[in-house]
């Protein structure tokens, strides 16, 4: 990383820890600084200065109603043109298809300055998730119309790649997410933890991510029902927050909800429980997977979405197939009843998360920035030589 570049990265939300988005960005901050990249944030929600770990500019914005958390940018880049025109950054990474990363392309193509992106949240799943088709496809153009403007978009998962081949994209690069071993191990685990709860001599059984329906929770609601109804030796642990909470609490009412959760107390509630259940089938990598996963956890996922896309199956983790509660709690049953299996597919899930440090995956990263900038001004520089 010895040739010195300037990034510019924006994204729909750098509030600490808001979402799984958030938790990367600010792992990747953390590796910027140490291999004194030069960057800056735009986004329309920042951390006050005093909490910034790094520069960072607040775009105008407007509260979007469904989430009443996040924020819409104002469309067009005049709002943030000044400031990236002080910074003179090599290339623009953008992290959201929202109104700031599309007004981030536009300002890229007009300025001559290569634009990449990662692809984080699977919208249209989304609209498939709730059947609503018309939404799907014009979510896919959009993506097209989007995404096919970037030198590069960087997928964390192989079968989400897949489809989006599938749909048209054609610049697609695989670059996973990484996760901070440090914080996620086994050597967090805690009895006392357990005691805490008044769950000292049952198997926990852990959920860690937002609580939102798209999250296929449902899923998870009805395979507590079938699992509670056959057994008494298990506890289902809810490690999140959001809209559904209540609704969840109803259809659950033996579960324990931790709330949000994060740093040393996620880093425990992983270590320290027996199986990890995620039936999400809108995830484009599934980062609380691999987390479960470095912390000896094994995981049981769906045959859909990114976080399928981590697990080796019978090896370090069971798949089970997608909106089938049968299905998804026959396999959590099955490493209930198999102790020696449920430690074999932890130890071997820890091994393969030791793989996955973000050193690595940021180096990638910056690989790919460099071969880009070199290819972009290449290209201009062949183009305004054949137009003189």
């Amino acid at each position: 990383m010895q040739e010195k570049i300037r990034i510019a990265y924006f994204a729909g939300t750098m509030k600490q820890g808001q979402d799984g988005v958030t938790r990367v960005l600010y792992k990747m901050i953390e590796q910027l600084n140490e291999n004194g990249i030069e960057h800056i944030f735009f986004s329309p929600i920042i951390p006050e200065e005093s909490e910034q770990p790094t520069k960072m500019f607040e775009v105008p914005s407007f509260t979007f109603p469904a989430y009443k958390e996040y924020k819409v940018a104002v469309p067009g880049y005049k709002n943030f043109e000044d400031e990236l025109k002080k910074f003179k950054p090599d290339i623009l990474h953008i992290n959201s298809p929202c109104s700031l990363g599309y007004a981030a392309v536009k300002y890229g193509q007009k300025n001559n300055i290569p634009v990449v992106a990662t692809y984080h949240t699977h919208f249209p799943s989304y609209a498939k998730y709730y059947k609503v088709k018309v939404l799907e496809n014009l979510g896919w153009n959009y993506l097209r119309n989007l995404y096919n403007k970037c030198e590069a978009v960087y997928v964390p998962s192989e079968p989400i790649m897949k489809e989006l081949e599938e749909h048209g994209l054609d610049t697609i690069k695989f670059i996973p997410h990484g996760v901070d071993s440090k914080l996620f191990n086994p050597s967090y685990r805690s009895l006392g933890w357990k005691e805490s709860l008044g769950i000292k001599d049952k198997k926990i059984i852990l959920y860690a991510g937002r609580l939102v329906w798209e999250k296929d929770l449902k899923i998870l609601a009805d395979s507590y029902s079938i699992i509670n109804s056959q057994r008494d030796d298990v506890v289902f642990v809810l490690a999140g927050d959001g809209p559904i909470r209540e609704n969840l609490r109803a259809m659950m009412p033996k579960a324990t909800f931790l709330g949000y959760q994060s740093g040393i107390d996620l880093s425990t509630a992983y270590a320290s429980s027996d199986i990890f259940a995620f039936p999400s089938t809108t995830e484009t990598f599934g980062n609380v997977t691999v987390e479960a996963m470095a912390s000896g956890l094994p995981p049981v996922c769906t045959r859909e979405g990114g976080a399928y896309g981590i697990i080796n199956d019978g090896r370090t983790g069971l798949i089970a197939e997608p909106h089938d509660p049968e299905s998804f709690a026959e396999k959590i049953i099955f490493l209930l009843d198999n102790e020696d299996k449920r430690k074999e597919i932890g130890l071997n899930a820890y091994e393969f998360s030791q793989t996955q440090s973000w050193e690595n995956i940021i180096y990638k990263l910056i690989y790919s920035y460099k071969d880009i900038i070199y290819s972009y001004r290449k290209e201009l520089i062949y183009r305004l030589t054949r137009a003189a």
